[in-house]
């Protein structure tokens, strides 16, 4: 997870719109910690914002037709 993380904040990677993140309080508003947010993905991959796209050594996540076409003649 951290690999996946190096170039993004772990709040950016989180389903905040999940049922599972609303149940739990959770908003971006005031997002917990990254350490945090890590620990949840971890124990739950349902908050783990998808797709996750992993192009080169750049991942993203959710589905942003944009930043892959940006990236995509990078290669």
């Amino acid at each position: 997870m951290r690999e996946l993380l190096q170039n993004t904040t772990a709040a950016e990677a989180f389903a905040w719109k999940s049922p599972r993140a609303k149940a739990l309080g959770l908003s971006p508003d005031r997002p917990p910690p990254d350490e945090q947010l890590v620990r949840l993905m971890l124990e739950n991959p349902y908050l783990v914002r998808r797709p996750v796209i992993r192009i080169g050594n750049r991942t993203f996540f959710g589905f942003n037709p944009k930043q892959i076409e940006q990236t995509l003649p990078e290669l």
